[in-house]
């Protein structure tokens, strides 16, 4: 190696050391779309940061955010098995983290660490922004009572939607949130069910479950869907979810949750930035990557 290769080596560690990093941890991580989303963000808004993958043990998240942080790391998305960890991890709280019980973006200053969960108004943004639907108003079903339907409780009520249906497999659970959702908002009329007693026609309904990852979907009357019905799964893949196929075969709308992943992100990036990125080339460019990804 010549001596100008390792003075330019040595010159880009030098700067590295001064530009700031962040990192999504989780177990696995390999998969994770995250670094490719904040490298897009991060060039069209002239941001100084880099974005990488962590792998953290099972047993070593705690660890593993001390290291970082130690090494001079900014902030952090966390993925799973590691969202309630970094709920008790962090030192102060946004409300909708609290509301959550659950964190997916650490901010690190000093000998503070705030917890935020970007996943709800991700889902928010989505179905408002880019689906083109406002939720004031209109009849809510959200399926599901486990971490991803109480992370979208709070900012979807914020939406002040008419009312807000939870269904969920057991009803105690669903009857949980209720309780909760009582607590932030007095003018949405909040019900519970399980999934084969809903009644009625909703304007949006959102599978908050893990259903799709088996290929199955929450037992529910075909009747639940109308014309102009947006059926929300948010999982995301190349193909349709099998509750999108489900919706699709009663009338609904369908909308993956890909959206949500660049929004939520995007909501972390304006946390640690001060900037708020734009969304829709991001969201283009990895719907086609997944549309390519079908066609191998």
């Amino acid at each position: 190696m010549s001596l100008n290769e390792i003075s330019s080596r040595n010159v880009d560690q030098h700067i590295d050391q001064y530009i700031d990093q962040y990192v999504v941890i989780g177990n696995p991580i390999a998969h994770s779309k995250s670094p490719s989303i904040h490298a897009a963000f991060a060039g069209q808004t002239a941001q100084q940061m880099t974005y990488q993958r962590l792998l953290a043990p099972i047993e070593g998240f705690a660890a593993t955010v001390e290291a970082f942080c130690a090494a001079g790391g900014k902030g952090a998305n966390v993925t799973v098995p590691f969202k309630l960890e970094a709920y008790a991890l962090a030192t102060e709280l946004t409300a909708r983290a609290a509301a959550a019980g659950a964190v997916n973006t650490l901010k690190f200053e000093g000998n503070r660490i705030l917890g935020d969960n970007t996943d709800g108004i991700g889902l928010v943004a989505d179905i408002i922004h880019n689906a083109g639907i406002i939720l004031c108003g209109k009849r809510i079903l959200l399926l599901g009572a486990g971490g991803a339907a109480r992370g979208a409780l709070l900012p979807l009520l914020e939406q002040r939607p008419k009312s807000l249906t939870i269904a969920n497999r057991t009803l105690s659970k669903a009857q949980d949130l209720q309780k909760m959702a009582h607590q932030f908002s007095s003018d949405t009329q909040v019900d519970t069910a399980i999934f084969e007693d809903v009644e009625g026609q909703f304007d949006v309904i959102i599978n908050a479950t893990s259903a799709s990852l088996n290929n199955d979907v929450p037992p529910l009357p075909a009747t639940i869907f109308k014309p102009s019905s947006l059926a929300y799964d948010m999982m995301y893949g190349a193909q349709p979810t099998a509750f999108m196929h489900f919706a699709k075969s009663h009338g609904g709308n369908c909308r993956d949750g890909l959206g949500m992943l660049v929004e939520q992100a995007a909501e972390a990036f304006y946390l640690w930035r001060g900037v708020r990125p734009h969304t829709a080339e991001v969201l283009s460019q990895l719907r086609a990557e997944l549309l390519a990804t079908k066609l191998d």
